[in-house]
């Protein structure tokens, strides 16, 4: 059992904080939960109080004797802003103390993690995205702002994470990984390439990076030297994760090829397309300039995965990817135990993706297969669950 300080900011995504206290209380844990006056428009006390049976209060003089905001920063074993409002992240990272949740991070040393809520403009503005470069070089942790439904009719980044997903985070935060990486270097590939047609086309698939980004975050916990290589993606990689961002397969290639060369493992689960358009076209093609019909010539994209293999270094772990689908000839999996067979690499992570399954969501189910096509584990749950699996099976190969 852990004592949690929940901070909860004024944002409407504050009735997402309802269901994450009732999942930490359910699973033990004593919450805190600290409000901001604002917030209480959203979220009242009397919700709080009656979740947590602890008082929920915003003025640092309620308790004076106690000294609340001390007190609570130095019993909490770790503390929660969700959401957090693009105005309280600027008074965090300023270091101000004028209500009892920013006084309760200035007197507090525990773990902080932020689940930032806003609208894509306030999110991307310059001044917002310093301030949580700050508060990430503090140590705290930030997690994604996925696109979504935001208020009225808008969408885009800036989305509260799911309770469900911030509570998996933080219960396996909790738990305390093993650092049976520290002193590895790690190099993930997370998303899905792009190979354009012209100024303003490309052919991409539907991979989201939510996998390899869990593979990524999964590994710096576990004491690692990650660096991560993201192809198209809007997520927020962990604080302490080295970040390369791609296009291209051919640019995935590179970037990779400079990296691998001195990691002790390498993650491919980048979604990285096999073909890519013959000739590029450098103007928009336009419909009265084409024909009824369009004929577009396909080349192959070199296969990133074989080449790691054939220039792997002596120890070196090399996890691939296959998301496969069946068809009349064979099953998925068993696509995936033929690729596993083939490539030559010490591990194949294996998943259905027909019908739109696994893209872009938060849970997943593999296989994962030895080189020799014989199935080594069943991964199921979330995309951290399944990261957890991964990095499992990397460190008992390390460790032979």
């Amino acid at each position: 059992m852990a004592r949690i300080v929940l901070g909860v900011t004024a944002g409407i995504a504050a009735y997402k904080a309802v269901s994450l206290v009732r999942l930490l209380v359910e699973a033990g844990h004593a919450v805190r939960v600290v409000p901001t006056e604002a917030s209480l428009e959203f979220v009242g006390a009397a919700t709080w109080q009656a979740l947590t049976g602890a008082p929920a209060v915003t003025d640092v003089f309620n308790d004076s004797a106690r000294v609340d905001h001390v007190a609570l920063g130095q019993e909490a074993d770790l503390i929660i802003i969700a959401p957090a409002t693009a105005d309280f992240i600027a008074r965090a990272a300023a270091g101000l103390g004028n209500d009892l949740l920013a006084a309760v991070l200035l007197a507090s040393k525990s773990p902080l993690i932020i689940a930032p809520a806003m609208h894509s403009e306030m999110l991307s503005h310059p001044a917002t995205q310093a301030n949580i470069a700050t508060l990430e070089a503090r140590g705290a942790t930030v997690l994604d702002s996925p696109p979504g439904r935001l208020t009225g009719l808008d969408s885009g980044p800036g989305r509260m994470m799911e309770a469900e997903e911030i509570f998996d985070y933080v219960q396996h935060r909790i738990k305390s990984p093993p650092q049976d990486l520290a002193g590895r270097r790690v190099v993930v590939t997370a998303g899905g390439t792009r190979e354009a047609l012209d100024p303003v086309r490309f052919l991409g698939n539907y991979s989201s990076g939510k996998q390899g980004f869990a593979v990524a975050r999964e590994a710096v916990a576990r004491g690692a030297e990650v660096a991560l290589v993201a192809a198209n993606s809007s997520l927020r990689a962990s604080a302490g994760v080295r970040r390369a961002d791609v296009v291209s397969a051919q640019e995935l290639r590179e970037v990779v090829e400079g990296l691998a060369a001195s990691a002790d493992v390498v993650i491919q689960a980048a979604a990285v397309a096999d073909f890519r358009p013959a000739n590029y076209v450098p103007t928009k093609v336009k419909r009265a300039d084409s024909p009824e019909r369009v004929s577009l010539e396909m080349v192959e994209n070199p296969d990133i995965l074989a080449e790691m293999v054939a220039a792997r270094q002596p120890g070196q772990v090399i996890v691939g990817f296959a998301a496969e689908t069946g068809d009349a000839m064979a099953s998925a999996f068993d696509h995936a135990r033929s690729k596993a067979m083939s490539k030559g690499t010490d591990l194949t992570v294996a998943n259905v993706v027909s019908e739109g399954q696994v893209f872009g969501e938060d849970n997943n189910d593999v296989i994962i297969f030895d080189g020799s096509g014989r199935e080594v584990r069943r991964a199921l749950g979330t995309k951290a669950e399944v990261a957890s699996a991964i990095i499992d099976e990397v460190v008992s190969i390390l460790v032979r």
